[in-house]
């Protein structure tokens, strides 16, 4: 299969992780290969391996960022403990009061239970009565049924007959005749003298509730969630791929609490909400932007020291952004983090060609020309050089359009954000101002208004150092080369951390460890948790033990997994590092307990897969023994680096197995 899928067109790499009885094949393609002819192609060149009896079950799956829940919610109740009654209200209210939301497509369940009737049997009493198990399911099966009769005709309608002896409570399946008990009954017969005795066998109904306790149990569940320690369900949410997060998020919130006034005693917790970092995002980008504008009015008032030329620079401003927006909406461009940042890019220089023109009118007006006149000339004087200007700063911009990779995808929507408002602004400051300061201007201005700040000693200074031109251009030089020196001390990353008050810890127990045994210990770390940050009130976690938690390592989840979302508080006066760092060095277990921390930044990292660890070692060979024993050596020296910590290995441990040895003797 591997060496099928390497054989597809624009395929970069093929990686596979092999686990007992399940496999996952992970094939990347170049950023420009369609994605939709991919999946088809591989689809196709995958079919004759799901014809094989081997395989159960052969699944093709497309990434898409939409396979993660856009909401996470705590289902709990004030008095209700038994998850298979939350289970039920979250079946079938909860869950059909959210489906039916517009964007939202899916709401999956996790840590309920299913209450299943249980028939433990007596194996004495079996015995007794010799009886099977096989026997008593198939009593249960031949009676525990619905059969069609066919149709009878009467006065000209036709009725179904069927016979129905299903089930319907524990007494039902109590008594239930399973079998039959031979007693013995003696008479006497009064025409024997010698009082012989005469045996007649008969024959007693054996009930099922004789041999065995029927009851409602819950059945053991596939994996347990709890909230700060109280057992709950979780609800995940997922929304259609055309619709907006943001959206839909709220949407779901909305409905949230609607249903929680309607339902008394249930209450919901949202864990994890992808419109929140967007949300945040885009407002401060907007802010950003709001006061960018802001202050560059001030300061070019400070400048101008003219209220009416900054009043007509400034109405520049709202213009080009508007005419941007026309641009960005025939482009196909939607308003998000990169648009908008682009937007607060280029805010301060929509201004820059405004200020030029309407400095070259107010020029021209002085020496007593007539205001159209004025700004006539004075437009025509500058156009070149503002064309030339704003050229040079568009084609630093525009290449990145033409960028392949995670950084083109990035950034290609910034460039052509800031291209089109640089653009915008050109039109503006060559055919607005001139219209403006003609209408807002009126008449001739006074030679005795306002005049502009003055910096009188740059001219001295310059002079200076004109005279000095090779030693100026030596400092320039040695400045460029002392940059280049210090670039290596900056560092460098793929993408920016963001400050967030949450982090997930990712839990592994050894391979066979059962699920109550994994509870117990995360229960220990909860508590551990609450010890550092200085109580429960202090944060919110959110635990989830067994498979089923949603990430994209499932091939590893078990028994002997669980995940844990520690949420903390604005209260809390810890920060997120020295939290993790206390309870990643207090978690330090000896019986194989596996820790691995992630700190949750945004969606946007989990998209262009920048939220994995920050350094990763890959060791490659033939011999899978030999590898591991040089991915432990590697560990054990990495261990010894000062400012790593967390080291684990990819190398898993077999699950426990018992070996039968049969002698052929």
């Amino acid at each position: 299969m591997e060496s099928m899928a390497i054989r597809q067109s624009d395929v970069t790499q093929v990686s596979s992780v092999i686990k007992a009885g399940t496999a996952r094949i992970t094939v990347e393609y170049t950023w420009t290969k369609d994605m939709d002819e991919a999946f088809l192609d591989l689809q196709k060149a995958m079919n004759p391996f799901a014809q094989n009896k081997d395989i159960t079950e052969l699944k093709i799956t497309q990434h898409d960022a939409n396979l993660s829940p856009v909401v996470l919610v705590g289902m709990s109740h004030q008095s209700i403990t038994d998850m298979a009654e939350l289970r039920k209200i979250a079946e079938s209210y909860i869950r059909n009061e959210l489906i039916r939301l517009e964007g939202v497509a899916e709401v999956t369940l996790s840590g309920e239970e299913v209450s299943t009737l249980t028939i433990q049997t007596d194996p004495y009493k079996l015995d007794a009565f010799q009886l099977k198990i096989e026997d008593i399911a198939s009593r249960i099966e031949s009676n525990n049924q619905s059969i069609s009769g066919g149709r009878v005709s009467e006065l000209g309608l036709q009725y179904l007959v069927k016979s129905s002896s299903l089930f319907a409570s524990e007494d039902d399946f109590e008594n239930l005749i399973v079998g039959y008990k031979a007693i013995q009954q003696e008479e006497a017969s009064g025409n024997n003298a010698t009082g012989t005795a005469t045996a007649n066998s008969n024959k007693a109904p054996v009930f099922l509730k004789e041999v065995a306790t029927v009851q409602f149990l819950n059945a053991r569940p596939e994996n347990i969630v709890r909230i700060n320690g109280k057992r709950s369900i979780g609800l995940s949410i997922y929304k259609e791929m055309r619709f907006n997060t943001v959206k839909v998020v709220d949407e779901v919130t909305r409905q949230l609490a609607v249903i929680e006034n309607a339902l008394p005693g249930y209450h919901f917790q949202v864990i994890s909400n992808q419109g929140t970092f967007i949300k945040s995002a885009i407002g401060e980008v907007k802010s950003s932007a709001v006061l960018g504008v802001i202050l560059a009015i001030v300061v070019l008032f400070v400048f101008l020291r003219r209220m009416g030329t900054t009043l007509i620079v400034s109405l520049a401003i709202p213009i080009s952004i508007v005419a941007t927006f026309n641009l960005m909406f025939f482009n196909g461009l939607s308003l998000n983090i990169m648009t908008l940042g682009g937007l607060a890019l280029g805010a301060g220089m929509l201004v820059d060609n405004a200020i030029v023109v309407i400095e070259s009118i107010f020029r021209n007006q002085e020496k007593g020309l007539s205001i159209k006149e004025a700004a006539i000339n004075g437009t025509a004087e500058v156009a070149n050089a503002v064309i030339a200007s704003t050229l040079t700063t568009i084609v630093v911009f525009l290449p990145i359009v033409y960028l392949h990779g995670a950084s083109g995808e990035l950034f290609k929507d910034q460039a052509w954000t800031v291209t089109f408002s640089l653009v915008s602004s050109l039109f503006v400051a060559i055919l607005v101002i001139p219209m403006l300061y003609i209408q807002l201007s009126g008449k001739k201005v006074k030679l005795e208004e306002v005049k502009s700040i003055r910096i009188t000693g740059y001219s001295r200074v310059l002079r200076k150092l004109i005279q000095r031109r090779w030693l100026v251009i030596g400092m320039a030089v040695l400045l460029l080369i002392v940059t280049g020196l210090l670039t290596p001390f900056i560092g460098t990353e793929f993408m920016p951390r963001a400050e967030s008050k949450t982090f997930t810890a990712v839990i592994k127990m050894p391979e066979g460890t059962q699920m109550e045994r994994t509870s117990a210990a995360v229960g220990n770390l909860e508590e551990l948790l609450y010890a550092i940050v200085g109580g429960d009130s202090l944060c919110t976690v959110y635990s989830h033990i067994g498979e089923g938690s949603g990430s994209e390592n499932a091939i590893f989840e078990g028994e002997n997994t669980a995940m844990m979302k520690v949420i903390l508080s604005p209260e809390c006066t810890l920060s997120p590092e020295k939290v993790i760092a206390s309870f990643v060095e207090s978690a330090k277990n000896p019986d194989g307990l596996e820790l691995t921390i992630q700190q949750d930044e945004n969606s946007l990292s989990s998209l262009l897969g920048s939220e994995g660890a920050p350094i990763v070692v890959e060791v490659k060979g033939e011999e899978l023994d030999e590898i591991a024993q040089l991915t432990e050596e590697v560990k054990e020296r990495m261990i010894g680096v000062n400012g790593i910590y967390d080291v684990i290995t990819s190398v898993e441990d077999g699950a426990p197995s018992s070996y039968l040895y049969l002698s052929a003797h």
